[in-house]
């Protein structure tokens, strides 16, 4: 099943609650927030407080992207402020294992992330513990920049991988997803599309919202 992730980095916050809203009745069906401290990425966004605050205003779960140094210091805090999903970069974590199993300690959904210059394959040890992958199609740390085409072979290469050892983590996309790379990245095997710009960047965040993922699901259909 193809999911859409609204990103809230690139919403206008004075009206966030708003804007969720429209994206929601756009098709969404996750909430992507992009946690970023300063010094993993070189920006600085949110953190507990408003993952608590955005709780209030949607039903739909919070995918928090910890794009963060020390994940395992913040973890418990993100959960008790109502995150339902969490993932780590595998390039942050000193012990991988640990951290997953903590996340999955607080009962949230426990994902790994990889950057662009990050091969898939150093996740083999952790497979069988995540229950999704974020592959990055952009450096993290920024919103609305250009889709790296690289990334398309990460994504295949993982729904190989989840095929031949019988696995059932989900695969999800960030970075440069839009009405013209969406297709390619979904009939390459990504379920849950990540989408800041495409959807909150210019225009109605519903009527954009159902063109990215009516793409989406027409593009499952398409024979390559």
């Amino acid at each position: 099943m193809i999911e859409l992730a609204p990103s809230i980095l690139a919403s206008d916050f004075a009206h966030l609650a708003d804007q969720v809203r429209d994206a929601t009745a756009g098709g969404g069906t996750v909430v992507h927030v992009d946690i970023m401290d300063g010094h993993f990425v070189p920006n600085l966004t949110m953190g507990p407080p408003l993952v608590k605050s955005l709780g209030k205003a949607t039903e739909l779960p919070l995918d928090c992207h910890l794009m963060i140094e020390d994940p395992d210091l913040f973890i418990p805090e993100f959960a008790a402020a109502g995150a339902n999903w969490m993932s780590v970069h595998q390039e942050a974590c000193v012990h991988l294992n640990r951290t997953l199993n903590l996340i999955k300690s607080h009962g949230c959904r426990a994902g790994v992330v990889v950057n662009p210059a990050t091969p898939v394959d150093t996740l083999s040890e952790v497979l069988d513990i995540v229950d999704y992958i974020l592959v990055m199609s952009v450096n993290p740390g920024f919103g609305a920049q250009k889709f790296i085409p690289a990334a398309v072979h990460k994504l295949r290469r993982l729904a190989d991988l989840r095929a031949q050892r019988g696995l059932d983590y989900r695969i999800e996309v960030d970075g440069g997803i839009d009405l013209t790379t969406v297709a390619e990245v979904v009939r390459a095997g990504a379920e849950i599309l990540v989408a800041g710009n495409a959807i909150f960047g210019k225009g109605d965040p519903k009527v954009n919202a159902e063109k990215l993922l009516k793409t989406a699901v027409e593009a499952t259909l398409q024979k390559v």
